[in-house]
């Protein structure tokens, strides 16, 4: 499989998505709440166990995920892309770095428990860029949305790795190296990189059996994210909604931190560029804050309720972010 991504083929792609209506992209966004919807029931009819989120995130994170990711990467060279590449990691650094500036200074702010304290930040910086950040950009580019993720993800996966990490352990020693550089994320972004800076491709056998494979890493993230949605209890649920933490990292998280990009609509940004930037930078939080919480003693609770609440704000958010970015670029 190869994609030949130049200059007129990225203007169009571009094109074609500020042709379509606000009302089709929509149509897009329903079916995945739908699929997210059906894991929701499936669950909470007993058809799924209290186990099928993990088995569900292993599959995703250990097979369909950089099934896609080698696939998409599976792409010819070209200066056009190199450009994007430079705008992707100067956005992504960018980002990146006054979130985590901001998450702190809240956190220094902020009035709750030690053990919320490291959660409430990591719900503030880490958005679902694995999950529903893959979702939406095969939705609005196909494949090349996914080359874009995949680079724009390059810092991201660094950082929940390390920072992540260290949030919750205050301790650098327990951040373990082989786990940043042998994750299967980091892994399949480093092959694909190397398939695509060098003249080969994958033979079509392959290609092909990463396509069918990778493919499922949508709907399947979807049914995660319902999954997720039903395990958290209503009591927990209904405590804890009233935090203002919630909502104020839910804010941050969803509107504050992707309209710090819009700046970069004045510069010369690809509007597909900027697009998959500001909406991937609104994701909803990320559910490895809750795993991190539970594993090294933070309030996995206060993480599932973020991680909810964001999670179905993002229903209002990503349009919304849409259309604006869609006005700025005209």
């Amino acid at each position: 499989m190869e994609l030949t991504i130049c200059l007129t083929v990225s203007y169009s792609k571009a094109e074609g998505i500020k042709v379509e209506s606000l009302s089709a992209f929509m149509q897009e966004m329903l079916v995945l709440y739908g699929i997210a919807i059906l894991g929701f029931v499936v669950r909470k009819m007993g058809v799924l166990n209290e186990k099928a989120n993990d088995v569900l995130t292993q599959l995703i994170l250990y097979i369909t995920l950089p099934a896609l990711i080698l696939y998409s990467l599976d792409i010819t060279f070209s200066i056009t892309l190199l450009r994007e590449f430079m705008w992707f990691i100067m956005m992504s650094v960018y980002i990146l770095g006054i979130s985590c500036f901001l998450a702190y200074w809240m956190r220094k702010r902020s009035k709750l428990p030690e053990q919320q304290k490291s959660v409430y930040e990591g719900l503030i910086i880490f958005g679902n860029q694995g999950f529903i950040g893959y979702a939406i950009s095969y939705i609005l580019l196909g494949e090349q949305g996914i080359v874009y993720l995949t680079i724009f993800n390059l810092c991201y996966l660094i950082l929940i790795w390390t920072y992540g990490i260290y949030l919750f352990s205050r301790n650098k020693k327990t951040i373990d190296w082989k786990n940043i550089f042998l994750n299967p994320g980091i892994l399949s972004t480093l092959i694909g990189l190397v398939i695509f800076f060098l003249p080969i491709g994958w033979p079509v056998v392959i290609s092909d059996g990463l396509e069918s494979v990778g493919k499922m890493t949508i709907p399947l993230s979807m049914m995660l994210i319902g999954i997720l949605i039903a395990n958290v209890k209503y009591n927990n649920f209904i405590s804890l909604i009233k935090s203002i933490y919630i909502w104020k990292s839910s804010l941050t998280r969803l509107i504050i931190i992707p309209v710090i990009l819009f700046p970069f609509a004045a510069l010369s940004v690809p509007f597909s560029v900027l697009l998959i930037a500001v909406l991937v930078s609104g994701m909803p939080s990320a559910p490895t804050i809750s795993l991190y919480a539970q594993r090294y003693g933070g309030d996995s609770y206060f993480a599932s309720i973020g991680v909810l609440l964001t999670t179905l704000l993002c229903i209002i958010t990503i349009p919304v972010l849409y259309t604006i970015v869609y006005y700025l670029s005209n």
